[in-house]
């Protein structure tokens, strides 16, 4: 297994490089940004397992980049601030911060909180598959039932025949029966535009 890939992005040029060398020493392939607008960047282009991020960074913030970040894509987020105000908090926690860690930070504080965070990014990819594969199949269920509605109609059968012929059609050339059933559907959509 390759080692988890993190984002670390802070104005602070010995934060940053105190973080950056930790999390290397950890085991951890990491990437650095001292704005924003980089962290965006490098999240974007390099999809690292976690981004820590910096609240209060010039040009674009850390919160504004967690937005930007999260309408492309879904990873654990933490953010880092000297602040722990409780506005703070709430606006992270809003734009769904992992956690909220208060420098100064020690490399030791934070591996725990890196951890869970890689645990519930992990978590966040099955159930994102999981969801993936039960749209699938339900979709696959609705075009088959859509299917069978359509040889029943226009072959005047009973559902159940209608689901017979289906299925057999599908296991003479050799198909899935979702296959067959999306085609049937999408030709007889191509038919119903015709007028």
């Amino acid at each position: 297994m390759y080692p988890a890939r993190i984002v670390v992005a802070d104005d602070d040029r010995l934060i940053l490089a105190t973080l950056v060398s930790g999390l290397e020493q950890a085991g951890y392939e990491v990437r650095q940004a001292q704005d924003g607008v980089e962290a965006v960047r490098q999240v974007l282009d390099w999809q690292p397992d976690i981004a820590l991020l910096d609240v209060r960074m010039p040009g674009l913030n850390g919160v504004e980049a967690a937005r930007q970040i999260r309408t492309e894509m879904e990873l654990p987020l933490v953010f880092l601030s000297a602040y722990s105000d409780d506005e703070f908090v709430r606006i992270a926690m809003e734009e769904g911060a992992f956690a909220y860690l208060v420098k100064p930070l020690d490399i030791v504080q934070i591996l725990p909180t890196v951890a869970a965070a890689l645990k519930r990014g992990e978590e966040m990819k099955g159930l994102k598959n999981a969801n993936n594969n039960l749209n699938r199949a339900l979709q696959g269920d609705r075009n088959i039932s859509i299917a069978v509605g359509l040889l029943m109609e226009r072959k005047r059968l009973t559902e159940s025949e209608a689901f017979e012929t289906l299925r057999r059609h599908a296991r003479s050339s050799r198909r899935r029966l979702p296959d067959v059933a999306q085609e049937l559907v999408e030709a007889a959509s191509r038919l119903n535009t015709l007028n």
